[in-house]
Formats: structure tokens, sequence, C-alpha cells
């Protein structure tokens, strides 16, 4: 893939008020062309004569007027960002400055970036891989703890460091293979299939694995959706708004006041939960009222997790009826309005607690919503996060993953039937294919196109 000799200009840094704003510019010209519209504080210094990791303070002047004062940090290649000639302007964060400089620029040889240009650079100058250059941009979107820490693990290199050794492995291998296709009449093995039967195990095992992360990498990336389901008046929205600590959902003694779906997310120790208040599920003639009741059934069906709230001064809930449809769906009872409870009953509610999964509290005196968070985050299993393993958060990554791990099941079986090398070794071709997909080490430029395009330009 042929590599763009031209110098690139784009402004790094959001739009907006604010005190500072950086312009980036990359290529083989970036300091010659920089050198044309700054002027050092040492009229006699240039640029072009300067040290790369060095900051020099100038101004940058057109027609013989001062636009701005500016800091210009130089990086020279290979050493930046990019691996090319690297200039940032640090200059004032006017609008009027920061358009003036990039006409300046314009005007003597550079271009303006496409989105993610600067980082395709970097990637096709082997600064980044493909699946790093994709962190960078998780990185610059990521909204807690969780997915910042994902993210970073990625741009460093943790994922493509697991995808590399496989790579290899699996290419030595295959070059043996094909070296015993040249030797076929002498009948020779080169390579050992009984190695080769052990790696492919490791490799079907590890690859399992990063499919099964896949899971909690895109509840990471996007957040846990929560369900608040439960019968009307039962204090849905009054626990949403506590939730939240706002008045988010309207809350009123009235059934039915909650008809449409509410959501508002939240932090809790580093992972966005996203809760959605919906509306009461019961039995009514209301067609408005149905409607909301279906979509309560649809986000449901879809969250991750359930708070089924019930009324815990009635004798009679009907959560086996209410939650019937809902199979296999992780679920915590919340029992609320525990402040109207005589003591004997809300002892009758512990013991019960012991055999569901279960917490008690009042939403209107915000008590057990401390058990109730921790409840929350019991029900994710985030162990993977703790022990820092590789979690795959990209549904590129996922799907070229489970198409390798079909191609290893194939060299698995063809090892155990004993067939011919050149079907074996056709099948490792496959996963080598997949694999370097991730990484980039093969990539079309259709490929190359969408996943750039979703970046900010700047970056």
């Amino acid at each position: 893939m042929l590599q763009n000799k031209d110098t690139i200009c784009a402004i790094a840094t959001p739009s907006g008020k604010g005190a500072i704003a950086i312009i980036r510019i990359s290529g083989h010209n970036s300091i010659s062309i920089c050198d044309k519209i700054f002027v050092a504080k040492n009229k006699t210094k240039k640029l072009i004569n300067q040290k790369g990791n060095t900051i020099h303070y100038g101004a940058i002047i057109a027609e013989n007027k001062i636009i701005d004062e500016v800091l210009v940090s130089i990086f020279r290649n290979p050493n930046s960002y990019t691996g090319e000639d690297l200039i940032e302007i640090s200059c004032h964060a006017s609008n009027f400055i920061q358009q003036e400089i990039l006409h300046l620029l314009s005007e003597n040889g550079a271009r303006l970036a496409n989105p993610g240009e600067f980082t395709l650079q970097a990637f096709l100058n082997g600064k980044l891989d493909l699946s790093q250059a994709e962190g960078v941009a998780d990185l610059i979107a990521s909204s807690n703890e969780a997915s910042h820490k994902v993210a970073l693990n990625q741009m460093r290199g943790g994922f493509s460091n697991e995808i590399s050794i496989l790579r290899q492995q699996l290419l030595n291998f295959i070059s043996l293979l094909e070296l015993e296709l040249d030797f076929s009449e002498e009948d020779v093995e080169f390579a050992d299939r009984k190695e080769l039967k052990k790696l492919v195990e490791q490799i079907q095992k590890l690859l399992q694995k990063l499919i099964k992360s896949y899971k909690i990498g895109n509840i990471l990336k996007n957040g846990v959706p929560v369900a608040i389901v439960g019968e009307p008046n039962v204090g849905k929205s009054s626990l949403l708004n506590v939730l939240l600590n706002e008045d988010r959902a309207i809350v009123s003694e009235i059934p039915g006041t909650t008809r449409d779906i509410i959501e508002d997310s939240i932090v809790i120790e580093g992972i966005t939960f996203r809760f959605l208040d919906t509306a009461g599920l019961h039995s009514t003639q209301n067609k408005i009222e149905n409607i909301g009741i279906k979509k309560t059934y649809e986000i449901a069906k879809k969250a991750e997790l359930i708070l089924f709230v019930q009324d815990s001064t009635k004798k009679d809930n009907n959560f086996n009826e209410l939650l019937k449809n809902l199979k296999n769906k992780k679920v915590i009872i919340v029992n609320n309005k525990i402040d109207i409870l005589d003591n004997k009953l809300i002892s009758t509610l512990e013991n019960n607690n012991l055999i569901n999964e279960s917490v008690n509290i009042s939403a209107k005196e915000k008590t057990g919503i401390k058990q109730l968070l921790e409840k929350i985050i019991e029900t994710q299993n985030l162990d993977a996060l703790e022990n820092n393993d590789v979690i795959v958060t990209n549904a590129r990554h996922y799907e070229a993953l489970v198409h390798s791990s079909k191609s290893i099941e194939r060299v698995a079986n063809g090892l155990n039937s004993n067939i011919s090398s050149d079907f074996i070794s056709q099948d490792i071709r496959e996963v080598l294919h997949y694999l370097g997909e991730i990484t980039g080490e093969i990539a079309s430029q259709d490929i190359l196109n969408n996943i750039f395009e979703q970046f900010c330009i700047g970056k």
C-alpha cells in the first residue's frame, strides 16, 4: 500500500472556547512549510536547523502582521506519532487565529487532513498496527475508567501481541508443512504432528477466550443496559431518581404515570450503567399504557440486568407471572418501601433474601441504595478486567476471531483424520488471513477507509 507523500495539517483540539489550541502538521515538508510563516524570538533561528523534541517560542506572521504568539514543537522522523517530520503549533484558541494559521499553511504547500489521517500515516509507517490504531479511537471515546483501561491496553499492543504470537507460531508450522510438499515423493515429515496438535489446541482455547470476552468488552464500551421493571406504583421512577441523584422521572401516586422509556447513565466503580425506567406491568384496557407495557418487555429482553422492583408492603407480588417470558436473565429483586414496614416483616424479607437475589431499600428515605449498587456490580463478571486480561471490544475483531476459530477447528479435524499436508496448510492459511486482518498485516483500502473515517479530524 503506497504511503501518501503529502504534507497534511489540521486542528487537533476541539472547537469551542478555550485557552490553547494545537495545530498539527505532518509530512516531509512540514518543518520547511512552518518556517515560512513562523518567526522565532531570535529572528536568526530557523526551525529546519533545530533538533527534534524541542519547543520554540515566536510568532506566526502574515504580510508583516502578527497573527499570534505561539509555541512550535518539533518532532523529527521516525520519532514522532506519524513516523514523519511533525510540527505542533500551540496558539491561542481563537477560531479566527486557528483558521488564519490553517490558511497560511495551505497557501505554503500543506493540505487539510482527512479524518484519522495522522493515525493512518502512523499505521502506514509502522508506528502502530491496525488494532492499536483502533485502540486510539476507543481511547478518545472512552467515557469511564473500565473502557479507558481496555482501550489503553489495546493501544499499547496488548491484543496485538496475543495475535502476533499466534501468527508466528502458525507461520513456523506452515513453512514446514509446505516444505514437506516439496519432498512429497520421499514421504518425509518436517512438522511434528503432535506438537502441531498441541499448538492447535492452545490456539482454540485462546480464540474461544477472546471471543467470549467480546460480551464483556461490548458492555464496557457501550454501558450495561439495566431495565427497572415492576408493577405500577412500586417506586421504579423513585428508584431511578435516587440512582441518578436527580429528578429525572416524574413521580406520582397515580398509576401509569410512566408510559415511555426513560433512560440515563451513571458510572459505578468505573463501569457505565444505562438505567431504563419502564412502564408498570399490569392488565389494562388503556391502549397507550399497553404500548408502554409492550415496550417494557422489549427493553427487558434486551437488557443485561433487570431490577424487579416490588412493593414490600404487599403480600402478593406477581414476580413469576410478570417475568415468565424473561428466561436466563440476571435479576435482582428490589423490595422497596421498607420504611413503612414493621421489624417483623423486615426480618421476613431478609430471610427470603437468603434464597433470592434480593435487596431491601427505601427509595423515599434513600436507604439500602449502597447495598443495591454493590449487588449490581456483583452481577457483572469483571474478573478479566481485574486480571488485566485482553478484552475484545471491536466488532471487526470479533468477526475475524470467529472466522479464525472455525478455520482452526478444521485444522484440528484434519490432523485427527490424518489428511494430507496441503489441505491442512490451506486451513492454516485461512487462520493466518483472519488474524492478519485484525492487526492490518492483511488490509484492503476499503477496510482502512471504513476504520479511519470514524476518527476525528486532527487525529
